[in-house]
Order: structure tokens, then C-alpha cells, then sequence
């Protein structure tokens, strides 16, 4: 009997946000990604739109709810697949934080977008860090959602690593190509799928390595959003709250790491607060 292989760690559905839809295109990076970027609302010269960045193997999908919230606000808001997720593809640069924070600024430059207020979940709070850190000058305010500056800040609720070994056990059985004739590969999760998972999984096992004091730069309104059952440890969204100056520090009772599809409004409120005080 053909053994059981061994099971993927996750699918990638694609699925669109139910709003307003202004401007779906792919924006080329200079290493060859490209990055599914999609506007809600409509961009008006001299407003100042609002960047939503999702966490680790999501799409902007995430935002669903929040981006609704936003468009009523007025707020225009730009929703990127980061790369190797979602619609967007790998390219050849290193997979890092840091990478993935210069893509942000790549989609504002071609959609003509001098500043933003960011929005960031998980591992896209910590790109919303790193963007007001190095870029600030390009952010009007942010809001770092669940976001960590080491590994260790971040409780494994999901035993990441099985994960990786998983994803990682899935693509070698298929390499073998000795699927049986009742199996239609192009049915299943591709070994290139599988493998890009296993890295996507492996960067939050090993990144980021933010020092809580390079904080100290950041000079926009600032709100650093948690969830009264986060996976992150409150060491560690102390330790990203007091090394921002004047960062408002903010927990959501009853909610764990899902902080956007959980709460929706409380963190479309934030935004909104950040907007009125980078007035």
C-alpha cells in the first residue's frame, strides 16, 4: 500500500477585500518581485493614505473588516501581498524584514505616494517599525500591531519549527515523483510552494534583531496595539512602547494575536487617532 505523504502546513487562498476598488496591479521590484498591490478608495493629491501590512504567510486579506472602517473614515487606503505571499511573488533578494519594509516604500514610489500612515500586523508591525525608524520622513504615524523585535518576544503558539520540517517533508516526497497514478500533482501544493512556506515560517524563527533603543528616532504619532491574549510577550511590546518616544500603548481586552479580523474596529480606531494628531 502506497504510504500517507506527509501534509503541508497551509493553503493560500485569494481572496478580495469587499470595497471600493480603485488601482490592482503587480509593482516590479528591482530584484524582480512582484508585489500584488491593490487601492481602495481613490488617492487625491495632498491627502495622505493609509498602508496596510499583513503578518507572516497572509494576505491583505487580513484588513477586510478594517479597511471598510477606514473608506467611511474618508482615509484612501494602498493593501500589498508582501512578497513570496499571497499574489506576490518570490524575487531573488534575501527574505528579511528589512527587504520587505523597502518593498513598502517601492509601491508608494509608483503609485506617487510621498507619506503614509502605516498599518502594520505582526510581522507587518514590524515592518511598520522599521519603515519609521530608517523612512520617516516618508510615514505620517503607525500603528505596530502584535509586532516583536526578537524572536524570543514571540510565545510558539503553532510549533513553528514542526512547521518547517513539515513543509520541508512535503516537498521532498513530492521530488521523489513517484506518485501513484490516482494523484494529480497539479491538484496538491507544488514542492516550490511547500519550500516557500518552510521560508516564510523559518525568517520569524530567526528574525527580526531590532535594538529597542534605535526606537528613539521615531518621530510620527505612534500607537503600539497588543491583545490582552497576544502571542507576544508583554516584555516585549514594553520594551517596543518605551523605546518609541511618546508611543501610546494599547491593549485590546479579550483578543489574542488576530488582532484586525478580531478587532476590527478597535484597530481602525487607532489609525483614525493617528491621523488626527499628525494633523
Amino acid at each position: 500500500m502506497q504510504p500517507m505523504p506527509p501534509r503541508p502546513y497551509r493553503a493560500k487562498p485569494r481572496t478580495l477585500v469587499q470595497a471600493p476598488m480603485s488601482f490592482a496591479q503587480r509593482v516590479s521590484t528591482p530584484d524582480g518581485a512582484l508585489l500584488a498591490t491593490f487601492v481602495y478608495g481613490r488617492l487625491r493629491p495632498g491627502s495622505v493614505p493609509v498602508l496596510v501590512l499583513h503578518g507572516n504567510g497572509g494576505t491583505h486579506y487580513t484588513f477586510d473588516a478594517v479597511i471598510g472602517r477606514l473608506l467611511d473614515a474618508g482615509l484612501a487606503v494602498i493593501a500589498v501581498d508582501a512578497r513570496a505571499q499571497g499574489q506576490s511573488t518570490r524575487g531573488t533578494a534575501a527574505l528579511t524584514y528589512e527587504q520587505m519594509a523597502e518593498d513598502a516604500l517601492v509601491v508608494l514610489d509608483a503609485l506617487g505616494v510621498e507619506r503614509a500612515h502605516v498599518l502594520g500586523h505582526s510581522d507587518g508591525g514590524i515592518e511598520a517599525l522599521l519603515l519609521a525608524r530608517d523612512h520617516g520622513d516618508r510615514v505620517a504615524s503607525i500603528v505596530a500591531g502584535g509586532a516583536n523585535l526578537t524572536p524570543e518576544g514571540v510565545v510558539d503558539e503553532w510549533d513553528t519549527q514542526g512547521s518547517v520540517r513539515a513543509n520541508r517533508d512535503w516537498a521532498s516526497w513530492l521530488a521523489q515523483g513517484d506518485l501513484p497514478s490516482s494523484i494529480d500533482p497539479t491538484l496538491l501544493p507544488s514542492t516550490e510552494e511547500a519550500l516557500l512556506d518552510a521560508e516564510l515560517l523559518q525568517l520569524m524563527l530567526d528574525e527580526p534583531h531590532i535594538e529597542a533603543s534605535s526606537l528613539a528616532s521615531i518621530s510620527c504619532p505612534a500607537c503600539v496595539l497588543v491583545g490582552e491574549h497576544d502571542c507576544i510577550t508583554p516584555e516585549e511590546t514594553n520594551a517596543i512602547a518605551d523605546g518609541i518616544p511618546s508611543a501610546r500603548l494599547v491593549t485590546v481586552p479579550g483578543v489574542g494575536h488576530s488582532l484586525p479580523r478580531q478587532a476590527p474596529d478597535s484597530v481602525a480606531l487607532q489609525v483614525l487617532t493617528n491621523v488626527m494628531l499628525a494633523r
